[in-house]
């Protein structure tokens, strides 16, 4: 029992072990940090403000900006303070809340795409009935069942955590508590724990990714019919940076995390977590807006009633 322990604290080592690129990574990883938020809280005030946005798919858009930018600030501002110093340390009850939180929130995004798919299936493909099938009340139900789900899916394999014993080490090789690196210090058999987080993942990300390319098989038929090829780049160009941001986040994601966990390699990983962490969410609000004729018009009916104000300020 002597080399078993209830730690108290962990140490995150995070990028220590590339020194020299400790600061060079702070300041572009402080600047995409603060353009994703700035940009997603654009995106909700403009769809909450605007009532031309005030439709289903908007609404989506709104509740998955609000989910990306909350799963990011989990680990990146303490990712930004870390960079600054060295042997960093975290509370066990900290690094606990830390992997509800990013894991809870990440998944609530990958439920919201595929809610978004199902939007742009109903539009595109039966879209006499889109204001039937996806009323106000249908939408908002989609919306909270994606959050509530996933808040409360996550709550079990926390609670497994919190009564896992650690080895004397206490070194997290991560910039946040993510779920391989906790597990590789526990003394504890996680074996059951591995099983569990694989069934969650099937259930979860594999099969919120079936149903989005299932969506999009449909939705691909539906505009190959179409037989005006200026109707069929229309048509299809209003789900295009959907797909994209499916493609780029599930991509990431299956890589990481649809598969036992316990043993590869965490540099690999930590580079992928940091673009998953950061880079995306970066761009997924001007993947989201630069194409988007209506969020434009919005912007710039936004930009018109700042001049007016400024001017009648004046």
């Amino acid at each position: 029992m002597d080399n078993y322990t209830s730690n108290t604290e962990f140490i995150l080592i995070g990028f220590s072990s590339m020194k020299k690129w400790q600061n060079v990574l702070f300041g572009p990883c402080l600047v995409l940090y603060l353009c994703m938020v700035a940009g997603n809280i654009a995106i909700i005030s403009l769809i909450c403000l605007n009532s031309r946005l005030h439709t289903p798919m908007y609404f989506f858009l709104c509740n998955f900006s609000l989910a990306e930018m909350l799963v990011t600030s989990t680990v990146v501002p303490r990712m930004l303070a870390d960079l600054m110093t060295e042997g960093s340390t975290i509370s066990f009850g900290g690094c606990l809340a830390q992997f509800y939180f990013y894991f809870s929130l990440g998944t609530t995004t990958f439920l919201l795409l595929t809610v978004m798919s199902i939007d742009r299936y109903v539009a595109i493909c039966h879209p006499l009935h889109y204001a039937t099938i996806l009323s106000n009340s249908v939408c908002i139900q989609l919306a909270l069942g994606s959050w509530m789900i996933s808040l409360s899916s996550m709550i079990l394999p926390t609670v497994f955590r919190a009564r896992l014993l650690f080895c004397s080490l206490n070194q997290i090789d991560h910039f946040f508590c993510d779920n391989a690196p906790l597990l590789r210090l526990s003394c504890s058999d996680t074996h059951l724990i591995e099983i569990w987080d694989f069934l969650l993942a099937i259930l979860f990300v594999l099969s919120s990714f079936l149903v989005t390319m299932a969506s999009y098989v449909a939705i691909i038929s539906t505009i190959l019919r179409i037989p005006s090829a200026t109707s069929r780049q229309k048509t299809f160009s209003t789900c295009a940076s959907h797909l994209t941001v499916v493609v780029i986040g599930y991509g990431t994601t299956i890589f990481i995390y649809v598969r036992p966990s316990k043993h590869y390699s965490s540099d690999v990983n930590k580079l992928v977590a940091l673009l998953t962490s950061i880079v995306t969410p970066f761009l997924s609000p001007f993947i989201f807006t630069l194409r988007n004729k209506k969020v434009n018009e919005a912007f710039r009916d936004w930009q018109r009633h700042l001049r007016g104000s400024q001017r009648t300020t004046l």
